[in-house]
């Protein structure tokens, strides 16, 4: 990946209109919401979201690629309604409710933690996965697993903090610190994913192992590796941000992604991939909803509070 991207952050093309954040999906996104809506009845996950949450939408893609039955209930997370909070104490989204768990009720949030649920569930009904599967209980397995975990780490400790700090500075010298630290942690999470294939991918071609597992290992590291056509943990952890990053920053910062054959051939495949399509909404909705961040109207969101007091993010 070269390191020629543009961090030098141009002003804010227009002044703050006042553009207000959506509640409801459009394009895509709308489509899929409504294949999944209320009506349908019959499942027995309902996904609590908002449209423009990128947190939401990594759990939403895993949802797709897994294959797990579920509903929508889009809702208004800063309007905090009793549905949301009976699933969610902080209201947040997105959360799970288990429908068929009446008496106590069952639910579950933080998005971190319903993908490792979902994973697990897909183990023991669809047979699908995000994660490189356990084929045998062989290093490789455990590795590559876990090499697939540091890199949403990664995602979540830099990337994520990165992107809201960039979008909420306001003068020119913090917009560029900020705009090169999100480029960092770009190469950094560029770097864990030579790091896997290095160490899993390129390692089984001199191994024991057989052209099945080696087969399993690479469909688990993502569409990082060319010959891949389903999403990997990291696709799905990080998506979301890089989606935004090329629509929002680029909008509201002058941002440009790194330039690089290979890392714009790999945010192309991703974006473009049916599971996570899917799950988009049109530009615009993303535009208008992101103002107030770029603006840094007080009270924008709790992420936004905790990123201009320097805290971790809720």
């Amino acid at each position: 990946m070269s390191t020629s991207a543009n961090t030098t952050s141009e002003s804010i093309k227009d002044k703050d209109a006042g553009r207000v954040y959506h509640t409801e999906c459009t394009g895509a996104a709308l489509v899929t919401a409504r294949a999944h809506a209320d009506e349908k009845g019959v499942e027995e996950i309902t996904l609590f979201g908002s449209c423009f949450c990128p947190f939401v939408q990594r759990v939403w893609v895993a949802l797709e690629v897994l294959g797990i039955g579920y509903k929508v209930d889009e809702v208004d997370p800063y309007k905090k309604p009793k549905e949301l909070l009976d699933v969610s104490p902080k209201g947040l989204v997105p959360a799970l409710r288990f429908n068929r768990y009446q008496n106590p009720p069952r639910s579950l949030n933080e998005s971190s933690v319903i993908l490792e649920f979902l994973e697990d569930l897909a183990a023991t009904t669809t047979k699908r996965g995000i994660l490189p599967p356990v084929t045998n209980p062989s290093d490789l397995d455990t590795d590559a697993r876990a090499l697939a975990r540091l890199q949403a780490d990664h995602v979540n400790r830099a990337l994520v903090p990165a992107f809201y700090r960039y979008l909420q500075a306001q003068d020119s010298e913090k917009q560029i610190a900020a705009g090169q630290d999100f480029h960092m942690a770009l190469e950094g999470l560029v770097k864990l994913l030579e790091r896997a294939e290095r160490e899993v991918v390129q390692a089984t071609a001199g191994a024991a192992a057989g052209e099945g597992e080696r087969r399993m290992l690479r469909r688990g590291l993502g569409l990082w590796l060319d010959e891949e056509v389903e999403l990997g943990w990291v696709d799905v952890v990080a998506g979301p941000w890089l989606y935004r990053a090329k629509i929002v920053l680029t909008h509201y910062r002058g941002f440009r992604m790194p330039e690089g054959e290979r890392f714009s051939r790999w945010l192309g495949r991703l974006f473009e991939h049916p599971a996570f399509r899917a799950t988009c909404s049109t530009e615009q909705l993303y535009l208008d909803s992101y103002e107030r961040y770029a603006f840094n109207r007080p009270n924008t969101s709790m992420v936004a509070n905790a990123i201009n007091e320097g805290r971790a993010l809720p």
